[in-house]
């Protein structure tokens, strides 16, 4: 008996040595292809634990779980893109995240954006970061008490919380409510950080009451005045997964944050007329090289071999938590292999 348990790991190592193998040589025979182009082919995940490999911003992600189209307390956006695929830590905090927010801060639901791609990675077009399956874009538009059609989640546009042609917040658009999701969001031990527009950061310096404790997390960047981007710790068991540096223990609302309103956000001076042609630039792509030597397997892994084994390792359909909600039937839908979380937060 024991010499057969040994041949059977001695079996299973080496082919998990042969897979490696096989999967840097298929990374060797993919190089010529920009790694955008290899993740974004990809629709449905690697059937592999559920990992985090390599930094936000060049990375990718195994074992990933597609958040579901209709939640009791959100919708998921732009489903054409097949983006809506993350760590099982970022679909659970999304999830409680959404439900914290509408019994308790008196927001409606969240309208959920890009999260990352099935197997993570770069991304065809937009973010540079979302690779890894730990980065969720909340839009700041409160869910409305309907279910959007396919077509609306395709066309309707998030609202800015600033006012036109400004760096300020708009007080007719924003709310205390704003104020409190961002801040819920804030308080999750697991998120490392939540990026804002520096006038969203500017007003919750000025205006919070609250717990001022996490508005160190709240980090003010460029753009994200229609959406907040929600970015988790690495979990626990991804050890390829690289951190991104500790937010200062500041609050932010003092020099550093004057120097995006006096530097940053000032109007650029156009720049001199110049009779030279000038070369155009070359744009310079993510390899699958570049990567760590993880997301080859990634690439190369098998996806669902059948919705058995989907839903025996997931622990159900999408639907099977929240039989309310009806399912959205679009042309935009993901296959019918998709695994979903296994423990939902709200669900007793």
């Amino acid at each position: 008996m024991m010499v057969r348990i040994a041949h059977a790991k001695l079996l299973s190592g080496l082919l998990s040595v042969l897979m490696v193998v096989f999967s840097l040589g298929q990374a060797s025979a993919n190089d010529k292809t920009p790694a955008k182009q290899l993740f974004g082919g990809k629709r449905l995940p690697a059937v592999m634990p559920a990992q985090a490999h390599g930094f936000y911003s060049k990375g990718c992600l195994s074992g990933g779980i597609a958040i579901a189209t209709d939640g009791p307390y959100w919708q998921a956006m732009r489903l054409s893109r097949n983006r809506r695929w993350g760590h099982p830590a970022l679909i659970k905090t999304i999830e409680k995240l959404s439900n914290d927010a509408a019994l308790k801060d008196g927001w409606p639901g969240l309208l959920v954006g890009d999260l990352s791609q099935p197997r993570g990675g770069p991304m065809l077009t937009g973010h540079a970061s979302h690779q890894i399956g730990l980065d969720a874009d909340i839009w700041l538009t409160p869910m409305p008490n309907r279910r959007y059609s396919a077509d609306e989640r395709e066309a309707t546009s998030a609202i800015s919380v600033l006012k036109a042609k400004s760096v300020v917040v708009d007080p007719n658009v924003w709310t205390d409510a704003h104020g409190r999701l961002i801040m819920r969001a804030a308080g999750y031990p697991e998120v490392q950080r939540v990026l804002v527009h520096p006038g969203i950061k500017k007003k919750l310096c000025e205006t919070w009451k609250g717990n001022r404790r996490h508005l160190n997390k709240v980090r003010p960047y460029y753009g994200h005045h229609y959406h907040m981007h929600i970015r988790l710790r690495c979990p626990k068991g991804s050890r390829g997964c690289k951190a991104q540096n500790a937010v200062p223990a500041s609050a932010g609302c003092g020099k550093e944050l004057d120097w995006w309103f006096n530097v940053a956000l000032k109007p650029k001076k156009p720049p001199k007329k110049t009779t030279k042609p000038t070369k155009p630039k070359k744009p310079k792509h993510i390899m699958l090289s570049d990567l760590p030597t993880a997301c080859a397997v990634v690439l190369n892994s098998a996806g669902p071999a059948s919705e058995a084994a989907v839903t025996s390792r997931a622990g159900g359909s999408a639907q099977t938590a929240y039989a309310p909600v009806k399912p959205v039937q679009s042309p935009f839908a993901l296959p019918a292999l998709v695994p979903v979380p296994k423990e939902r937060p709200f669900v007793q």
